[in-house]
């Protein structure tokens, strides 16, 4: 198990945007690591995250999510990004946060990708999400640089967003 941890790049926003963009990944370490903590201006409580790897993704993907009073599950294939998780959107609690972390293991590969993420979307004064994905992308192309949407491609992450990605190495 990989556990040298070095930061990559980070993107703490400074105003709204639409997307955020991690390019020109060094091939040199194991596994790669996302974690984000961000909130949308969907006009939702809740607002799905999703990725664009570079290359034309065919990925497929299984979900557990949990609210709390309930659980469910589902799947999907063939779909053009990677889903990750829920984070809150604008009419959450104000000032509230949802935090993803997406492991990507064996990046660098050019064989079948997969990856697994584990995403907690809070609202404090109503139900919140808890939601676990995991998926395998078919692409065969190293994972060089990948961007950060809202599942909707129409609503932005508001400032203050957070994301850091980190590269691990064995020890």
């Amino acid at each position: 198990m990989p556990s040298s941890r070095t930061l990559i790049a980070s993107n703490t926003l400074g105003s709204n945007a639409s997307s955020v963009t991690f390019s020109s990944i060094p091939s040199t370490y194991k596994d790669l690591v996302l974690r984000l903590s961000a909130r949308t201006t969907a006009s939702s409580t809740i607002n799905l995250v999703v990725i664009t790897p570079n290359g034309t993704p065919s990925a497929s993907f299984i979900r557990l999510r949990g609210s709390g009073s309930s659980a469910s599950s589902s799947s999907s294939t063939g779909e053009s990004t990677w889903y990750t998780g829920l984070v809150s959107g604008n009419t959450a609690t104000a000032n509230t946060f949802g935090s993803i972390e997406v492991y990507i293991p064996n990046y660098a590969s050019v064989a079948n990708r997969v990856y697994s993420t584990f995403a907690v979307q809070e609202n404090n004064n109503a139900v919140a999400y808890i939601d676990n994905y995991a998926g395998l992308d078919s692409q065969t192309a190293a994972l060089s640089s990948f961007t950060i949407y809202d599942g909707t491609f129409s609503t932005n992450f508001v400032a203050g967003s957070s994301f850091f990605l980190y590269g691990l190495k064995n020890s």
